[in-house]
């Protein structure tokens, strides 16, 4: 790693060794289009403002350094070497880039149609805590998609904390919220200010949950396969308000646990036209990606999301 005062990089190698193709893992995943990350696809890079305890979050802008290398561009102050180890540490954990996925390309590199990932995709961005990617994924239930991006747009902005540098409105340059500042808001403030409509309780429920102690979502992140099972993880978050069946799915993709298929209104008719089929069950798409095991779901999710990186920019075949 080199570093300055406002500028870090790091290598782009994977814990066993595989490549890490940055910009497809910018762009894994629609919520790296939403507050407080920001995908500018013009520059390649991946804007996010980072928590920090203790002290104000920071927003840095992840994009490609020297070959071979990431880099990341701090606002604010210059961080000591304190801070901007741990900085670095949060962004990795934002970008995956400390889980293996030696097995799974070993997988792929036997089927035609997903061999391309092992040149270094496969890694889904996650936010710094599970509570958020909860939330978010509550409000991408049952609407369109630029009101998800309003919901999570007005938390950002009116609960997020700012970090140095931030305008004095809009979402830019905030933290999402913590679960004790979305606790303390009330079911009225998510129903004309988020507007959440039928989300408006289960957000707040949820929010005062975790903040009072009663569900420990941070545990499911940080829990691997051998502690706890998929079923188990699974169970749990559908226990949660708001959180049905596609919801667990999702939330599972972004914690790591890739066992299950993402099946929703998108994703369907997108692996149809795809595979060149008016239409597909949902049987004939899980039998499709079962010789993938425990990485079916994230089988899946490449292959309906390969068009979304231009052919330019996508790894070679093979």
């Amino acid at each position: 790693m080199t570093e300055d005062a406002r500028t870090l990089e790091f290598p782009l190698v994977g814990p066993a060794g595989e490549p890490i193709d940055l910009w497809r893992t910018c762009f894994s995943h629609g919520f790296t289009d939403l507050p407080p990350m920001r995908v500018d696809e013009a520059a390649r890079t991946l804007e996010i403002t980072v928590p920090f305890d203790g002290v104000r979050p920071r927003t840095v802008r992840i994009k490609a350094g020297r070959e071979g290398y990431g880099a990341l561009e701090v606002g604010g102050r210059p961080l000591g070497p304190r801070g901007r180890a741990r900085l670095l540490a949060a962004v990795k954990h934002v970008l995956r880039l400390d889980e293996s996925l030696a097995e799974f390309y070993a997988l792929a590199g036997a089927d035609p149609e997903l061999a391309w990932v092992s040149a270094g995709a496969g890694r889904m961005v996650r936010s710094p805590t599970v509570f958020e990617e909860v939330v978010k994924t509550v409000c991408t239930t049952n609407c369109s998609w630029a009101l998800t991006r309003r919901m999570v747009g007005a938390l950002v902005e009116h609960l997020g904390e700012p970090a140095p540098g931030a305008p004095a409105s809009g979402w830019r340059g905030r933290a999402f919220p913590t679960p004790d500042a979305m606790a303390d808001a009330g079911v009225r403030f998510y129903r004309s200010v988020v507007h959440a409509g039928y989300r408006a309780p289960y957000l707040r429920d949820l929010a005062r949950a975790v903040a009072r102690g009663r569900v420990d979502l941070e545990a499911l992140g940080r829990a691997g396969p051998d502690g706890v099972s998929d079923d188990e993880v699974a169970a749990r978050l559908a226990a949660l308000p708001g959180v049905g069946p596609y919801a667990v799915a999702h939330i599972m993709l972004l914690l790591g646990r890739y066992s299950l298929l993402v099946l929703d209104s998108w994703t369907r008719p997108a692996y149809a036209r795809l595979s060149g089929v008016r239409r597909a069950a949902d049987r004939t798409i899980r039998r499709r990606f079962r010789g993938y095991g425990r990485y079916a779901g994230l089988a899946f999710w490449l292959y309906v999301t390969r068009p979304w990186v231009p052919p330019a920019a996508a790894p070679s075949e093979g």
